[in-house]
């Protein structure tokens, strides 16, 4: 291009290209407003579901996945364009700060680049924009501090504000029929952390067979494996070793040595000495002191005999992932040489013993070190079923979480998106200049948040709105949408609420990313790698 208008020298690669000014923040625009009418119609209690179909090398369709969170949704969709890729981004950062808001930060972040196009094409520079939106931006978290109601020194206060945000959260997934239950059973949880700032001590545990109302909290830690044959099934006041170790025969580490012998005798002399090398192995391992004995790896049959012999509980195979849990919640390390015993340090609990959790042994540790340590069962007609109701109950388990450090609550349901619209629109007859149209366009798109709510529940969104406005203008600021009516309605009288951090996060993200977009004015494309040969 440069070549050809100007005469210049063509600086990049064969096969790289750019855009530039208009058309580059056009297809940045484009992108990124795409991405947001993707999630769009999941947000809110009312929305719509989508099957994520994943393509598999052969051309068979893999294993599909229903869901209608944000997060996942993006996290499963191969995209292109570079600022699609940043709303993107912002939906697993929120994902992985507070857990809920991840289509909400996306389809405000869209509704915002909906907006600046409008005002680009009607020739606005975009740093003018930028100021505009900053100013909105500044406006509408004043409001949503303002706004922030704060139970945490009030305990059972504080317990009610939990239930009710994890209550809202679930009602927009999957679990929202039985959301009274699966609250109760996330705030137990939570309070149980007592604070901790580690949520691995609250496990999942799905067991696909019965309904989602036969979920439950289980105290303590549930490991999925079964104790060894012949050992005791039940054992109290245990001192638990949790070790990585191979306790099969130590195999020779060089590449394709081989041993060579000549009699019998010598076989057996060689199997002697592995024999006798595993029972000293055992034998530092009963010295630490323990009662239980869990592996991560296998445990054949030789030693696991001699652990029996010992009066030892031996327990194999617990995956990786289980065994960093176990080890935490046991107040235990994870040791994999023996030489030291007084450097290691034992875990402890109460009981271990064998349960049934619907047609599956598993390994029940009560009474641990850590006493806030707890499983939560879930039960379901099938592991897509579980799937989405695992990822339901971890956006509520991170939001209540989240909640807990920062105490401050805000009303849901719109009624927050609203009342820091209406906090933009009133600060506009104090902002001159071009500015005063960027910032009424930030005020607008925060509208746009209570709109889609009620359009994806099939309701009059332009009736809803505006008397939610109407309500908002005379200060009453709790009141939101409702859709079991399809009305608008108090939310306090409802108990719908949100995490105050959560919704700032939203705020901050959308507008930063937003920003971050608007500012583009040049796509440069490398050129693809050329194959060898």
């Amino acid at each position: 291009m440069h070549k050809a208008l100007l005469g210049g020298p063509e600086i990049y690669k064969q096969g790289a290209g750019e855009e530039k000014g208009e058309l580059a923040r056009l297809q940045a625009f484009v992108g990124a407003i795409a991405i947001g009418d993707l999630v769009k119609s999941t947000l809110g209690p009312k929305g719509m579901d989508k099957i994520l179909q994943p393509a598999t090398a052969g051309g068979a369709p893999g294993n599909a996945t229903v869901t209608n969170d944000g997060a996942t949704i993006l996290k499963s969709v191969w995209i292109d364009n570079p600022a699609a890729r940043i709303l993107v981004d912002i939906s697993k950062t929120q994902d992985q700060e507070c857990g809920d808001g991840t289509t909400s930060v996306v389809v405000l972040a869209a509704e915002l680049l909906r907006n600046a196009q409008t005002l680009v094409e009607q020739r606005m520079h975009p740093q003018v924009i930028i100021r505009g939106f900053r100013l909105g931006l500044a406006a509408a978290r004043a409001k949503l501090e303002a706004l922030a109601m704060d139970n945490g020194n009030d305990p059972k206060a504080f317990r009610e504000d939990l239930l009710k945000i994890a209550k809202t959260t679930l009602s927009s997934k999957l679990l929202k029929h039985e959301k009274d239950h699966f609250a109760t059973l996330a705030v137990d949880a939570v309070l149980r952390l007592g604070g901790k700032p580690n949520l691995d001590y609250i496990q999942v545990l799905k067991k696909p067979g019965g309904s989602l109302k036969e979920c439950f909290l289980e105290e303590g830690f549930i490991l999925e494996k079964k104790i060894g044959v012949g050992h005791k099934k039940t054992l109290e006041n245990c001192k638990v070793l949790v070790a990585n170790c191979q306790m099969d025969t130590d195999k020779i580490k060089i590449y394709g040595a081989r041993v060579k012998v000549d009699s019998f005798e010598a076989v057996a002399e060689i199997e002697q000495a592995e024999k006798d090398k595993m029972k000293a192995k055992v034998e530092k391992i009963v010295n630490h002191g323990c009662n239980v004995f869990i592996n991560r790896q296998l445990i054949y049959n030789y030693p696991d005999q001699l652990f029996k012999d010992k009066g030892v509980m031996a327990i194999e195979h617990s995956d990786f992932d289980g065994s960093e849990r176990l080890a935490a919640v046991l107040g235990a390390d994870i040791v994999s040489t023996f030489e030291n015993p007084e450097l290691t340090k034992l875990g402890s609990c109460k009981k271990i013993e064998e349960i049934m959790i619907g047609e599956d042994k598993v390994i029940k540790f009560s009474g641990c070190a850590q006493g806030e340590a707890c499983t939560i069962v879930l039960r379901g007609s099938s592991m897509h079923v579980l799937d989405e109701a695992e990822r339901s109950l971890h956006d509520a388990l991170a939001v209540l979480f989240q909640t807990v450090q920062e105490t401050r609550v805000v009303w849901g349901g719109g009624a927050t998106e609203m009342a820091m619209a209406k906090a933009v629109q009133d600060q506009l007859a104090d902002v001159s200049g071009k500015e005063n149209a960027a910032m009424e366009a930030f005020g607008k798109a925060l509208m746009q948040i209570p709109m889609i709510l009620a359009d994806n529940a099939g309701c009059d969104s332009a009736e809803l709105v505006g008397q939610l406005r109407a309500a908002h203008a005379k200060e009453r600021h709790s009141f939101g949408l409702e859709f079991n009516q399809g009305s608008v309605a108090d939310m306090s009288e409802l108990g719908i609420m949100e995490s105050f951090r959560s919704k700032m996060s939203q705020l901050c993200s959308a507008a930063e990313a937003a920003e971050m977009i608007i500012r583009v004015d040049d796509i440069i494309r490398n050129a693809p790698r050329q194959r060898d040969g």
